[in-house]
């Protein structure tokens, strides 16, 4: 299955400038293909090519279906990029592969990278959610201050990595609970301060580990993503005791 993301699908017939190229120059497709195309919202549409144009490839629905999400609970990764933007970029593709709901990308006290171009992720986000067949787009937006965040922080369950040792941090774990809208909060390489671990916890944040070794800012972030769909998983089968 080839599918193409083109959020206004139904109303105007026809891929963006972007997926047309990619159908049309890199995959050779022609008048009377077949292909699939998702509005980013959770339908995916069965389309027939009736317009093979590099830069506007028009379409024909002829079947439509709901993608049901993988999990029913929200995931919400807020991250400070690390000062590498490649590992910020992998990270991205990869959370968006698993399955989460929105990227934040969060400036931190001691965050070394202070602006992020939320247009090359979401391409980046585009391209995975295709990839793996998913049917919603998350939402990534622009830097986000930590106090902003925390001030309008999710419904739901919050957790957040933090390496101090003078704080007392539950294993993420046994503390991330199945069937709830989730949030995960990873720090800069230089680690949250102790002032942003005091206001996050007021906000009803739990600091975690995610295990004995130090891990990366991409590692411990796809780790708490895919920790929360392995929990939700368990808890679905009747394996999570």
């Amino acid at each position: 299955m080839i599918q193409f993301y083109a959020p206004e699908i139904e109303s105007t017939g026809f891929l963006p400038e972007a997926e047309s190229g990619h159908c049309v120059r890199v995959l050779r497709m022609k008048e009377g293909d077949t292909l699939y195309v998702t509005d980013g919202r959770g339908s995916r549409f069965g389309c027939r090519i009736v317009e093979a144009h590099p830069r506007h490839v028009g379409v024909e629905i002829v079947s439509t279906e709901k993608i049901e999400p993988v999990i029913g609970v929200s995931i919400v990764l807020a991250v400070a990029p690390s000062k590498n933007m490649d590992r910020m970029e992998w990270l991205v593709e990869k959370a968006v592969e698993i399955g989460v709901t929105r990227i934040v990308m969060l400036r931190c006290a001691r965050s070394e990278r202070k602006v992020v171009k939320p247009e090359r992720l979401m391409r980046i986000a585009v391209s995975a959610m295709n990839q793996s067949l998913k049917g919603c787009i998350p939402e990534v937006t622009e830097m986000t201050d930590f106090q902003d965040f925390i001030s309008s922080l999710p419904a739901g369950q919050a957790f957040m990595g933090y390496c101090a040792p003078d704080v007392e941090r539950r294993e993420f774990v046994a503390e991330c609970k199945p069937d709830t809208d989730t949030t995960i909060l990873i720090g800069p390489e230089g680690d949250f301060t102790e002032a942003e671990v005091a206001r996050a916890m007021d906000a009803g944040v739990t600091p975690v580990t995610f295990g004995n070794a130090r891990l990366r800012t991409e590692t411990a972030a796809l780790f708490g993503v895919q920790g929360v769909h392995i929990i939700n998983q368990l808890a679905c089968s009747g394996k999570l005791k």
